[in-house]
């Protein structure tokens, strides 16, 4: 089985939500799972956060990504600046542009489509039609419809 690096939300951190939940099932069934915290996500500006996450992680051909919330958008920059093509990016929430009024320095201004597209076998992107938030699916459609992938 491959490696498996879930990446948390913005204001959250490993332990919460469905994280250790999805950990304790994919390491059951034989995957190594990395639950990293990064509690300056959303909060520092993707260009001087998003090095930071690089040089602290791995990117192999049997990687899995699974990014909640402001995490998803961080899977798109880290599939956008990484020379290793990954099995799947999983954006679980993930949005395009800023879901409600709060500030959201994890958005880059634009993105290399093309260069996220080929650094992920398969992109598939979970959004509810109630997310209280607004990372709903019309976040999830806008994603698609620049990516592909399943929805």
């Amino acid at each position: 089985m491959g490696k498996v690096i879930i990446f948390h939300g913005t204001g959250a951190n490993p332990d919460v939500c469905w994280y250790p939940w999805l950990a304790t099932e994919l390491i059951n069934i034989g995957h190594v799972v990395t639950r990293p915290y990064f509690p300056d996500l959303n909060i520092e500006p993707i260009e001087t956060f998003l090095p930071k996450v690089l040089a602290s992680l791995d990117f192999t051909p049997d990687t899995i990504l699974i990014g909640h919330s402001g995490g998803a958008p961080l899977l798109l920059s880290i599939l956008e600046n990484i020379e290793t093509k990954v099995e799947k990016a999983i954006l679980v929430a993930g949005y395009l542009t800023p879901p409600n009024t709060e500030r959201e320095p994890i958005l880059q201004e634009t993105y290399k489509w093309e260069k996220i597209r080929s650094n992920a076998n398969e992109l598939i992107f979970i959004n509810s039609i109630n997310d209280p938030y607004g990372c709903d699916d019309k976040q999830g459609r806008m994603l698609f419809d620049q990516l592909g992938g399943k929805l």
